[in-house]
């Protein structure tokens, strides 16, 4: 549940990346609210993954501004407790989990880690800490032993999210987190990150080219393409009334019951 009353989660105004002759990303304004969670969705050179870097802080913006809950980002000569309040704030999970994820850690070191780095918890304080996040996201005891490579692609994306979320974040971007997931596997993702954010304040900025997944957790939609915003709106209402021809294009592109790939529309400015 949203609240209106404090600063947004996020805000970002005329942000824009240029890699040497290419804009990537171009002039975005974007606001989110405590608790709100916004899809950004496009196709692979969009810019929306670029976006979702400088956001969290992995890329330096070229124009722009980004305040996380009323803060600026931590300049370059910031002090490492700065840098570690604003990583607080924002926390991202990544498509590929195992590749975010030390494959010689176990899946409780692994938690226990961020929050003795965050919150200098220690013995058995920091034990069921570890545990308590653990089964935040259905995880067991004899998972939290296990290493990365025995887990299933999504008991390893359950640790990615338990990680991010462990230091309460106001912000958690999720990058293409379901793409490399089964169809069952995805749901039961997108099921847990609902269930989550309903019982917490933490807003989500879910980047996506699949429109099909956004209405399961998402309450707006932004549309971008070739590195700007081309539509935005309520997640129900971009889906069933779009009003810019790439959003149509997109939406076309999501199978259906009767789809056929041959019918599918060509991307903008394909030949």
């Amino acid at each position: 549940m949203s609240d209106m009353s404090a600063p947004p989660a996020l805000r970002v105004t005329g942000l824009g990346k240029v890699f040497g002759d290419v804009t990537a990303v171009d002039g975005v304004d974007l606001t989110l609210a405590p608790g709100g969670s916004v899809a950004v969705v496009g196709e692979s050179g969009s810019g929306k993954t670029t976006m979702a870097r400088m956001i969290a802080g992995l890329e330096r913006p070229t124009t722009g501004s980004i305040r996380i809950a009323g803060h600026e980002p931590p300049g370059r000569r910031a002090r490492a407790a700065e840098r570690l309040r604003h990583a607080r704030r924002i926390q991202m999970v990544f498509q590929d989990p195992y590749a975010s994820l030390d494959r010689h850690q176990r899946v409780r070191d692994c938690v226990a880690e961020v929050l003795t780095l965050h919150t200098g918890l220690r013995g058995p304080a920091l034990r069921e800490e570890v545990v308590r996040h653990l089964e935040r996201v259905g995880l067991d005891e004899r998972q939290g032993d296990a290493l990365p490579r025995t887990l299933s692609g999504g008991q390893r994306q359950r640790v990615a999210i338990a990680r991010a979320l462990a230091v309460d974040p106001r912000v958690l971007v999720l990058d293409e987190a379901v793409a490399a997931l089964d169809v069952s596997v995805q749901a039961q993702i997108l099921t847990l990150l609902r269930e989550i954010r309903e019982r917490s304040r933490v807003a989500y900025l879910f980047i996506t080219h699949d429109l099909g997944v956004v209405r399961h957790v998402c309450d707006d939609v932004v549309v971008m393409h070739r590195g700007r915003i081309v539509e935005r709106g309520p997640t129900e209402h971009i889906l069933t009334n779009p009003q810019d021809t790439y959003t149509r294009t997109l939406l076309d592109s999501v199978p259906r019951r009767g789809w056929k790939p041959a019918r599918r529309t060509p991307p903008i400015g394909t030949p």
